[in-house]
């Protein structure tokens, strides 16, 4: 599986709450959600993303509380991936709950915002394409991929247990 877009990136331990504030929990469809993905912290995000963008961020992302509606938001205001140094480990199951693919990369002081990012999942590189530099990292499983490509995890279980 392959992903292409345009880097939006962040810093270290950006939390559920700075992803979508609390306020919108009331709803947990994407698109809605997607409308107020990191207002708090980046006002007029989620008309700078093109569906297929990525995110690229530090340490700890994802961390506070436990949601499902982050990832959704991400997903719903067209972001692709996510690569960061590390995540709040509920951000895993979450991220895979919703279909949304992430990496772990410890060297993301080289890809900067607006960097054109491609990302094979299967093999586990990631290509920036505006600096020709190339990054490996863990494959994501097919396992995932598959639930990915099935638009999230509760897809993945309907389209199998017919």
């Amino acid at each position: 599986m392959i992903i292409k877009g345009k880097v939006h990136k962040f810093g270290n331990d950006i939390n559920t709450d700075d992803i979508i504030a609390a306020k919108y929990l009331v709803t947990t469809n994407e698109e809605e959600l997607g409308k107020h993905c990191m207002e708090n912290i980046a006002p007029g995000f989620p008309q700078r993303v093109k569906p297929g963008d990525i995110i690229v961020v530090g340490k700890n992302f994802g961390c506070g509380s436990s949601r499902e509606h982050a990832p959704r938001a991400l997903k719903g205001c067209g972001i692709a991936a996510v690569v960061a140094r590390s995540f709040a480990g509920i951000f895993f199951r979450n991220s895979i709950n919703v279909g949304l693919p992430f990496l772990q990369l410890k060297d993301i002081d080289k890809i900067k915002e607006g960097d054109l990012l491609e990302i094979d999942l299967t093999g586990g590189i990631i290509k920036n394409l505006s600096t020709n530099q190339t990054y490996k990292t863990e494959p994501f499983p097919e396992f995932l991929q598959e639930i990915v490509e099935q638009g999230g995890l509760m897809n993945y279980i309907k389209k199998h247990s017919q």
